[in-house]
């Protein structure tokens, strides 16, 4: 199981629409990654199954999309995948180590965008 590195991507508008369908095929046309996963790839997401790498479907909560060239992180992904985090739409299955670290990332994201993710709101 993995957590990619923090990537720091800039924020999208945040009035940006959220279609994940449609990000995920925009991100694996600009990461090169149409044939297998890759690392850039894999960047997108927050989390992915290692001992899966090769497979679309081990990657999880996509946050990223392709916005004037480059990958951006998307508001409102950031918000879909905080809410599944925290429960929404049943939840996401991670190894319970894995959850601190994919909170925290998201967690950096809602700083950038001046809130608090759904966890620590009371």
């Amino acid at each position: 199981m993995a957590v990619p590195a923090f990537q720091d991507y800039p924020l999208a508008p945040r009035d940006r629409a959220w279609d994940a369908a449609a990000a995920e095929k925009r991100v694996r046309a600009f990461t090169g990654a149409e044939e297998a996963p890759n690392e850039a790839y894999r960047d997108a997401h927050l989390w992915y199954d290692a001992s899966r790498e090769e497979d679309f479907t081990a990657h999880k909560l996509l946050i990223a999309d392709v916005v004037d060239g480059r990958l951006e992180a998307v508001p409102r992904g950031v918000f879909a995948a905080a809410a599944v985090m925290d429960g929404s739409r049943g939840g996401v299955d991670l190894p319970a180590a894995d959850i601190p670290r994919v909170r925290g990332q998201l967690r950096r994201y809602y700083e950038k965008l001046g809130e608090e993710p759904p966890w620590e709101r009371d």
